[in-house]
């Protein structure tokens, strides 16, 4: 049976069943990709409070001054008291600090953890940049361990330029904790694997 012999309605309806099959997949591969591009998105731009991350120190140290807030969260499921070892600090602009954030495993066994973080307001996180932070790997604590973590951080220069920014007189540094996924379970001092809550 040739093509020809097929009706025109026909082949409206396949061809309307193959773009919709088109059209389907391409939304699922949408899905897919819509995550990591976010989430690169908010990295490169500052987009949602996201801080850059910076590999050097600014050349200039400006007089503005502004006051960073350190605010610290746990989720559940993570047994740890997670607090800054200070409220608020006042810097300069471009002036690079080193801040640090104290954890405690409250629990009876080892337990990891890795950090979120953000900045407020959302529009200041183009210019929040981090040289340094316990946020960029998991944090393995062992049955009521306690360790201090260190932020390097500044405020980078450009934040003058911007006149959206004009009235921001204060940041807030927030962190959020979580329990880390792990691909391997955790051992007990005994080295045999540890109960997961």
């Amino acid at each position: 049976m040739g093509m020809s012999r097929i009706s025109p309605q026909r082949r409206r309806d396949v061809l309307v069943a193959g773009a919709c099959g088109v059209f389907v997949a391409a939304m699922i591969g949408a899905a897919y990709a819509a995550v990591p591009l976010y989430n690169w998105f908010c990295r490169t731009t500052g987009f949602g409070g996201t801080p850059q991350v910076a590999t050097a120190a600014p050349a200039d140290i400006l007089d503005r001054k502004l006051k960073v807030r350190f605010d610290a969260n746990v989720a559940g499921g993570l047994p740890w008291r997670f607090e800054p070892e200070q409220n608020s600090i006042e810097v300069k602009v471009g002036e690079v600090v080193t801040v640090s954030y104290r954890v405690v495993n409250e629990s009876a066994r080892e337990t990891v953890g890795i950090a979120s973080y953000n900045v407020s307001p959302p529009t200041v996180g183009a210019y929040f940049s981090k040289i340094n932070c316990f946020c960029f790997t998991d944090q393995r604590l062992k049955a009521g361990e306690t360790r201090d973590m260190a932020v390097v951080f500044f405020v980078a220069p450009d934040i003058v330029k911007d006149s959206e920014q004009d009235g921001v007189e204060t940041i807030t540094l927030s962190y959020t904790m979580y329990p880390a996924r792990q691909t391997e379970p955790v051992r007990g001092e005994n080295g045999a694997a540890a109960g997961r809550s």
